[in-house]
């Protein structure tokens, strides 16, 4: 039997993935790594540490580790295999009240979509039904690459 991974770990790491950063579970012990792009080149490099402070050298340790035994590991959904954008489409498409789901779809629209978007559901007071979809559809993504990589979940 493998090893068993928490659905709310995986999620949470999605929700917390930035530019430059990887998500990966070790599937030996279970444990979720974020690495950042820049230490894992100074792993490749083998660039010397010992001079950077205690979580800089942890986090590169952890990229070694990564480099060195990158069988181990499986990458987490990207935030491009996420997708939130699509999301809130998917979200506005949802909603049975014409004028306010042609004004959210206007929302999404171009620069600054996120953050209009987040002032609509607020305006129309749909705050909790947003989330819920949203944490719906991260879990399930989180639900499709745990049974991809053959991953024994548990909620």
């Amino acid at each position: 039997m493998g090893i068993q991974v928490k659905l709310k770990d995986i999620i949470e790491e999605m929700e917390m993935q930035f530019e430059e950063s990887h998500s990966l579970l070790n599937n030996k012990t279970g444990e979720i790594v974020l690495i950042t792009s820049e230490d894992l080149r100074a792993a490749e490099d083998e660039s010397p540490f010992d001079h950077l402070p205690e979580w800089e050298q942890e986090n590169r340790m952890a990229a070694i580790d990564v480099v060195e035994n990158f069988e181990d590991y499986i990458e987490l959904p990207t935030k491009y295999e996420v997708n939130e954008y699509e999301i809130m489409e998917d979200f506005c498409l949802t909603i049975s009240d014409q004028l306010k789901q042609d004004t959210l779809l206007r929302a999404i629209k171009g620069k600054g979509a996120f953050r209009r978007f987040k002032d609509k559901i607020i305006e129309f007071e749909m705050e909790d039904q947003w989330y819920s979809y949203r944490d719906d559809r991260f879990k399930k993504i989180a639900i499709e690459w745990c049974q991809d990589n053959n991953l024994i979940y548990i909620e």
